[in-house]
């Protein structure tokens, strides 16, 4: 399969549009990372101008170094203090009903940061007491008095991805484990808490261990399911094996539905934070505040 051209189905909308240029403002205003921009997700011209970005914390540079993500990798910077705060105010300017929260891994630091994500999500929760807090974190080494610290701040939706089947794990995200992720999302869920986990398609993986995969995912009773295509962000990246049909994402869908997953969502463009507060209120009943228009006047 010729993999140099994208087909049609992936080509996205340049960002544009008052929205786009308002959440610009506040990314630029407010000295925040986005993982739209350091992941180079190719919908960040479309949530943008819907007026949804995906913050990320603890810095843009990342410990580890998985073979599929644009992320840089190196030494990352001292903790910014002031970050919860401005992260906080920067949703509350979005008027968000539903935000998302993700970050770089900071695997030198004793407790992978996991104390300033609870730091992050009860700012975000003072500030906007009416916002869903939907995480999307690192696996924290599989350390249950880490993830536990991030659980005891009470986000409602907690998302850590599997990116991959069980065999691609070692050579696509090289530091993490299939059965390490798989057990942080059990021990959120085995607390009560929503769970997510996202995988894509097109790293190599055969249809059986799509499917296994996502049996696997509905075995540890996760609610929320994303599958979307990898896209290879430079040529020193994991090559992609081929370009998955969009009919295909349907089956893959309906599979795991039939499976018992509660939400999925599957498609070429489908990231983990897309659309997410259409997940959520799919899955929870909570709405996102549609600020478009409020945002253009930001």
């Amino acid at each position: 399969m010729d993999t140099t051209r994208k087909p049609s189905w992936l080509r996205a909308k340049l960002p544009s549009g008052p929205g786009y240029a308002a959440v610009r403002r506040l990314v630029d205003d407010h000295s925040l990372h986005t993982v739209c921009q350091s992941a180079q997700c190719p919908n960040l011209g479309e949530c943008w101008s819907r007026g949804t970005a995906t913050v990320m914390i603890l810095g843009n540079i990342c410990t580890r170094s998985c073979n599929f993500c644009a992320i840089q990798t190196g030494r990352p910077t001292e903790l910014d203090l002031s970050e919860p705060a401005r992260v906080a105010e920067s949703i509350a300017r979005m008027n968000l009903r539903h935000c998302v929260i993700t970050s770089v891994a900071r695997d030198e630091l004793t407790d992978g940061g996991a104390s300033v994500w609870a730091a992050t999500i009860r700012a975000v929760r003072h500030r906007n007491p009416q916002t869903a807090i939907e995480v999307l974190v690192p696996d924290f080494k599989g350390k249950y008095e880490h993830i536990d610290t991030v659980l005891d701040a009470k986000p409602d939706i907690y998302n850590h991805n599997l990116e991959t089947v069980e065999r691609l794990q070692k050579p696509v995200r090289v530091q993490a484990r299939y059965d390490r992720s798989r057990d942080v999302l059990r021990h959120a869920k085995s607390r009560g808490f929503t769970t997510k986990t996202g995988i894509m398609l097109g790293l190599g993986e055969r249809e059986d261990e799509i499917a296994q995969t996502i049996r696997d995912i509905a075995s540890d009773r996760t609610d929320i399911l994303t599958i979307g295509q990898y896209l290879q962000p430079t040529p020193q990246h994991w090559k992609i094996d081929r370009w998955v049909h969009p009919d295909e994402f349907a089956r893959w869908k309906e599979f795991a539905l039939e499976c018992g997953i509660g939400v999925c969502e599957s498609g070429p463009m489908v990231r983990s934070s897309y659309h997410a507060d259409e997940q959520s209120k799919k899955y929870t009943g909570i709405e996102h505040l549609n600020t478009v228009n409020a945002l253009a006047g930001v």
